[in-house]
């Protein structure tokens, strides 16, 4: 007897629903939110698994991979689309989403998302940490920019000091509340600097032991950063039957609504990784701005800044750089600087 397992995972508590092959629920219930519990319940209530279902989130990963190692059929898949059918339910709650989540095992009405391996998310974990730092050294000088700027201080830019040593300039100046405020501040941003250098290290020092992101870094505008965070993004090139599909999967690609007569496109839909999105746009910017050799990516991306504006053209060139290095990545050909290959044709 065929059995269906619907597993609605919350911090402390997850809700189990078995259903069999015609939709009766064989058993409800809970247990702890660890992978042990888990399975030890499934094995007692439903030893005839053959699906079990739990959607992306924090504990997805983990989940997973334990469950997995346990031989157990688990299934995770995108939390967007079981949205979309645990929405036909009146009542929201654990215990009606973990009995929507196994039918929908039953009816096999979904998508299996690809988790990535726990040495990826190591990686990721590296890239993720850095961008916070970043944000976070961003919004320590803005907020000191912004404490002068109440006592008439407008610190220059290019002015040929540094910025610290502009601002302890400033707090000499100031009464003992503002230097120290100034250099409390100071000195958190040293320490969220030089941690953020560390990472920073780290990471390049990853990108340079994957082959492919050596390879990748051939791209003009694609560095260390970009090739580690697109290749760990993307993990499996073979998901992709399309290379033009990999655009769409980073959110780079305009969202459209169709209905009867309206048939609109906006702008792009922003799915997927925001960092490796970033980091492409970045790549991007500087491939048409600082990039001195020219090439058919190049000229490609001007002519549509001289029709419609830098700020489309660095979204456009940000796609086909996602193109490109997917098809550099599964054919193993180098960046061809000429319109005379594969290049254009595969951007297309």
């Amino acid at each position: 007897m065929e059995q269906f397992v619907g597993l609605d995972v919350s911090q402390q508590l997850t809700h189990v629903c078995v259903v069999d092959g015609e939709g009766r629920v064989v058993w409800r219930g809970t247990c702890l939110s660890t992978p042990e519990e888990i399975a030890a319940t499934i094995s007692a209530r439903a030893p005839y698994a053959v699906r079990i279902g739990l959607e992306t989130g924090p504990l997805s990963t983990w989940h997973w991979h334990a469950l997995k190692k346990m031989g157990l059929p688990v299934i995770c898949i995108d939390a967007r689309h079981a949205k979309a059918a645990l929405s036909m339910q009146i009542n929201k709650t654990d215990r009606n989403d973990a009995f929507g989540l196994a039918q929908i095992m039953r009816t096999g009405w979904y998508r299996e998302v690809g988790v990535k391996s726990i040495e990826n998310h190591k990686v990721r974990a590296v890239l993720g940490a850095r961008a916070q730092l970043i944000g976070m050294r961003t919004d320590i000088r803005n907020q000191i920019r912004g404490l002068l700027k109440v006592f008439g201080v407008v610190l220059a830019r290019n002015s040929g000091k540094s910025f610290e040593e502009q601002v302890r300039e400033a707090a000499r100046n100031g009464d003992d509340v503002l230097q120290l405020s100034l250099r409390s501040l100071l000195a958190t941003l040293k320490t969220v600097c030089e941690q953020a250098e560390k990472l920073d290290r780290m990471a390049v020092g990853q990108a340079k032991q994957n082959p492919m992101g050596r390879h990748l870094m051939d791209i003009p505008g694609v560095g260390a950063l970009t090739s580690l965070a697109f290749v760990t993004a993307v993990e499996d090139p073979g998901k992709f039957r399309k290379s033009r599909n990999v655009g769409a999967f980073f959110g780079l690609t305009p969202k459209r609504y169709q209905s009867g007569e309206t048939d609109v496109s906006g702008r792009i839909s922003k799915c997927g990784d925001p960092l490796v999105r970033s980091y492409l746009y970045e790549a991007a910017n500087s491939l048409l701005i600082h990039s001195k050799k020219w090439s058919a990516l190049k000229a490609w991306g001007m002519r549509i800044a001289k029709r419609a504006g830098m700020n489309k053209a660095r979204v456009a060139v940000a796609r086909k750089l996602a193109v490109i290095m997917h098809q550099m990545w599964t054919t193993g050909e180098a960046f061809r600087w000429s319109n005379k290959g594969s290049e254009m044709e595969v951007a297309a």
